[in-house]
């Protein structure tokens, strides 16, 4: 079968995701990161469209790779050469060996939103390959310009309204009747991107272009993390890539982005290989291929095994057997009616798996408590213009009955007392000043009881290389948060004790 090309247009079309801005050090940034996965091509964005892009080509001046670094353009304008094109220029002095150039291949395009005719189109398409040819680039043509000397032909569906059995149509008849390889670039407008994309491969293509977590404009471009998988897994095709790699580079592109890592992507999210009924856990601790369609390790990611109220026996002793401590069935027993118990209440162990972590740690005597809390209070004044402050004071003791009492201000409430108990069991633990709250969110359990509803407090903290979520529910927005933040540093300082990662 043929080898299938990867290029990856996460630097610019990923670039016009809304809500997303690279600088010049991410794009470098992320630019290291496919090049290590090794990306065959990696569309670096546009010379002639701003001075970042411009800057980024420069960068790369003399710079060596595995992956070839393209330049992205157009062809020229109407009615004028391709050697007196400005962007052309830059494009052909940019430090890229290869370019990429788009034009008009529907004629709809071309009358109505060029505004020119048939006949320029093709000369301002063969001019601007021939000129680039003559500069020396390697040239890929987005959209007919193999007479032209462009070594690729890229079929694109940018408005990505095309079903996937026209794709795979189109797909064949370009491939039979042009001499050069033909590529695939889908939009995912219709949810299709993906599998047009493997229609196409299918079909003849041999070069694939997306971008790393399906970022891109409107809906996304095609997901290069779901089409590699299923290429190389399901297809057969090689490439050039570390598939192992692949959830790794996932979550760095969302890093770098500043953006949520999508936790139910296929492969790579967190949730892809996450199990929590009951008789699926029973049927994978007897093999595995029941409800995994490839092994997580594959992709680099990891099995996850959640633990709810709709858990059974299995689940917990899967779990603590992960946790490496030793199940028997009293403690399972005991364990997965506290945890129906308390989910009753509102907790939700499936997405706190610190504070189950705990509990069950607690519930089979292995865990000595750090510390304990004697006694907070918190202060919130007006001090002028409508401006609150919020102070926090608190007691705690340690394990060897050391006692410290401290307070600290803070942006609201939960701040000042997040930086308070931190303040305070710093002393006896000085790595918590390293330890940082990341991700707050509070769910209100009962609308109808309106302010006296319980509610839900989710923590997610980092040491910066690991984040762990912990949980408290109470009827007291205040409570609920102390909860979970106890149990936040309890959990570091039994991880930092242990020197293991705790809970997976």
């Amino acid at each position: 079968m043929p080898r299938i090309y990867i290029y990856d247009t996460t630097l610019r079309d990923g670039a016009q995701t809304e809500g997303i801005s690279f600088s010049l050090k991410d794009k470098q940034e992320i630019l290291s990161a496919l090049d290590e996965f090794g990306a065959d091509f990696v569309e670096c964005g546009m010379p002639a469209s701003n001075p970042k892009d411009a800057e980024l080509f420069e960068s790369l001046r003399g710079r060596r790779t595995g992956t070839r670094v393209v330049a992205f353009g157009s062809t020229c304008r109407p009615e004028t050469s391709a050697e007196k094109d400005p962007q052309l220029r830059m494009l052909a002095d940019s430090s890229a060996d290869t370019v990429c150039i788009f034009g008009k291949a529907w004629d709809f395009h071309v009358t109505d939103a060029l505004r020119t005719t048939l006949e320029e189109n093709l000369r301002m398409i063969d001019d601007s390959v021939r000129f680039l040819r003559s500069e020396g680039k390697e040239v890929i043509f987005a959209e007919t310009a193999a007479a032209a000397g462009a070594e690729w032909i890229v079929l694109c569906d940018t408005n990505g309204g095309t079903l996937v059995e026209s794709v795979a149509e189109i797909t064949s008849k370009v491939v039979r009747d042009i001499s050069v390889p033909v590529g695939i670039h889908c939009h995912n407008d219709s949810d299709l991107a993906v599998a047009c994309s493997l229609a196409a491969v299918r079909s003849g293509a041999t070069m694939v272009q997306g971008t790393v977590n399906g970022l891109g404009e409107r809906c996304g471009n095609a997901n290069l993390c779901s089409i590699i998988p299923n290429l190389m897994l399901k297809m057969g095709y090689k490439t050039g890539v570390g598939l192992e790699g692949l959830t790794h580079l996932s979550k760095k592109v969302s890093e770098v982005a500043n953006t949520r890592n999508i936790p139910h992507l296929p492969y790579v999210g967190d949730k892809a290989f996450a199990h929590k009924g009951g008789m699926h856990i029973s049927a994978l601790r007897k093999d595995t291929r029941t409800y995994e369609h490839v092994r997580p390790e594959t992709v680099g990611n990891i099995r996850r095994i959640l633990v709810s109220e709709v858990s059974g026996r299995a689940s917990i002793e899967e779990k603590m057997r992960i946790l490496g401590i030793p199940a028997t069935d009293k403690n399972i027993g005991s364990i997965l009616n506290t945890v129906k118990e308390l989910e009753s209440k509102g907790y939700q162990f499936d997405g706190a798996d610190a504070s189950f972590e705990l509990m069950v740690r607690k519930s089979s005597g292995n865990f000595n408590d750090p510390f304990d809390i004697a006694g907070f209070r918190l202060f919130i004044d007006e001090v002028g213009d409508n401006k609150l402050t919020s102070e926090a004071s608190v007691k705690v003791v340690d394990r060897l009955g050391n006692v410290e009492h401290t307070a600290s201000d803070g942006n609201g409430p939960v701040d000042a007392l997040d930086s308070a108990l931190r303040k305070a069991l710093t002393k006896f633990y000085p790595f918590l000043s390293e330890i940082r709250l990341v991700d707050y969110k509070v769910r209100v359990l009962d609308e109808k009881a309106a302010t006296a509803a319980p509610v839900r407090v989710l923590i997610t903290s980092s040491d910066g290389k690991e984040s762990w979520t912990t949980i408290g529910v109470s009827d007291n927005v205040i409570e609920a948060s102390l909860i979970a933040l106890s149990d936040s540093i309890e959990f570091a300082i039994f991880r930092k004790e242990t020197g293991g990662k705790g809970s997976e």
